[in-house]
C-alpha cells in the first residue's frame, strides 16, 4: 500500500509540474505576440500623430467655411495603410448624410458633396469626419476625428 501512496504523490507532483510549465510557455508565448504589435495594419502605430483637414472644393457663397451643397474633401496624415474618410452629419436626432472617400485609391473621387434629400437646407447640419483604416478582422479602427457645423 506504502508503494501506491507514493505512487499517487509522484503523478499529482508530475501533473502539478506540468501545469505551471505549460502557464509560463503561455505566458512566454503571449508576451511574444504582444511584443509584435499585431495591428492587422503592418505594425507599428498607425493612430500616432494622424491628422485630418477639411478643404474646401465647391464653396457656393464663398465664405470659406462648409455649407449645404457645398463641396469639400479631406487632407490626411496617417502611417496607415489604406486609410478612409467617413462623414456623419446630424440635424438633431435626425441622420442627415453618410459619406466615404478613400484616401488611397487614385481612381476614386475623393470629393463630397454636402446635401441629401433628409438634410432640411434651412437648418445647420453637426457633422464629424473621421479618419479611420480597416484591421485584419474588417473592423474599422478610428485614428482621429474631425467635426464641424455645416451652415445653411
Amino acid at each position: 500500500m506504502r508503494t501506491l501512496s507514493v505512487l499517487r504523490k509522484s503523478t499529482v507532483v508530475l501533473a502539478q509540474g506540468a501545469l505551471v510549465a505549460l502557464l509560463v510557455v503561455g505566458l512566454m508565448a503571449s508576451t511574444v505576440l504582444a511584443a509584435r504589435g499585431g495591428n492587422g495594419n503592418g505594425g507599428g502605430k498607425p493612430g500616432a500623430g494622424a491628422t485630418l483637414a477639411l478643404v474646401m472644393v465647391s464653396d457656393q457663397n464663398a465664405n470659406g467655411a462648409p455649407n449645404y451643397g457645398d463641396v469639400v474633401k479631406f487632407t490626411a496624415t496617417t502611417s496607415a495603410r489604406n486609410p478612409e474618410v467617413g462623414l456623419r452629419c446630424w440635424q438633431g436626432a435626425t441622420f442627415v448624410f453618410d459619406g466615404y472617400v478613400s484616401l488611397y485609391d487614385s481612381w476614386l473621387s475623393k470629393n463630397l458633396t454636402l446635401e441629401s434629400s433628409r438634410w432640411d437646407q434651412s437648418r445647420d447640419a453637426s457633422c464629424t469626419a473621421r479618419l479611420f483604416y480597416y484591421d485584419n478582422r474588417s473592423r474599422e479602427q478610428i485614428l482621429t476625428t474631425l467635426a464641424f457645423v455645416a451652415a445653411p
